[in-house]
């Protein structure tokens, strides 16, 4: 049966795509992304709460990028819900989701480590767990288990007795910050990915040199990540240049 086979969040985020007025056909590909959503939250969310520190604010404008683009996020889900529209709630959380997990964790990981000093991972990891707290809100009527699993291991009570985000103060966290921040970091850090894969090295694979040409405010949006990039690829050397032609990245391997 289903939950047997895939858990019950996996089976109630299935059924959360569903949307009012609209015959949805039972659909075990859905089950599988469900589970393995909830699955990655999981994950992650051991990573980010197994580093140390995250009790002050993030001063990073990668950090509060990341917040900003979350206050968005929860304004579109609450919308959503007060039209009665879970499946929009649902999508625009799941985005969130796959992107904090996927782009935003690999891309700052590193720096929580502490490979750019204590300040920095100190803005990294309180940066984390700020939009982790969110996120496990946000996502709890959907995956009621997995986001009260991981609520038990660091706050009071349960999850679905809190509050509603508010986006007011991640937004207020990400003020004088071009929103365009996040989504260009994460389209450096894809083309560097496509470029591994296509050379069939490792992920880890260190760069040579990273060469990202993009129009002028780009690339000084760009500057602002410049050392989670460079952690984050792998790059020895990372060039910034602002171009009036197409925008592109260039990935040079190091020799193997």
């Amino acid at each position: 049966e289903p939950v047997g086979r895939y858990g019950a969040d996996a089976v109630r985020y299935w059924a959360a795509h569903a949307r009012l007025g609209v015959d949805t056909a039972y659909d075990e590909g859905q089950l599988r992304v469900g589970r393995r959503l909830a699955v990655k939250l999981l994950n992650v969310s051991r990573f980010v709460l197994g580093l140390p520190g995250g009790d002050g604010a993030p001063t990073a404008a990668v950090d509060r990028a990341a917040l900003g683009r979350l206050a968005d996020t929860v304004a579109a889900a609450t919308a959503a819900f007060d039209r009665y529209d879970h499946a929009e709630a649902l999508a625009r959380a799941e985005s969130y989701a796959w992107w904090f997990c996927d782009d935003h964790v690999e891309l700052v990981k590193w720096r929580a480590y502490g490979a750019a000093g204590p300040e920095a991972a100190a803005s990294a990891v309180a940066g984390l767990r700020t939009a982790l707290d969110t996120l496990l809100r946000l996502l709890a009527p959907v995956l009621p288990f997995v986001t009260e699993e991981v609520w038990s291991w660091w706050r009071e009570g349960s999850v679905h007795r809190a509050g509603w985000p508010d986006p007011a103060p991640l937004r207020a966290a990400a003020r004088g910050l071009d929103p365009r921040l996040p989504e260009l970091a994460s389209w450096v850090l894809g083309e560097v990915r496509r470029a591994k894969s296509t050379a069939q090295v490792s992920v880890r694979a260190p760069v040579d040199r990273l060469r990202v040409r993009a129009d002028e405010l780009s690339a000084a949006t760009l500057r602002h990540a410049a050392v989670d990039l460079a952690l984050a690829s792998g790059a020895t050397h990372l060039e910034l240049e602002p171009t009036a032609g197409e925008s592109e990245v260039q990935v040079r391997l190091a020799p193997r």
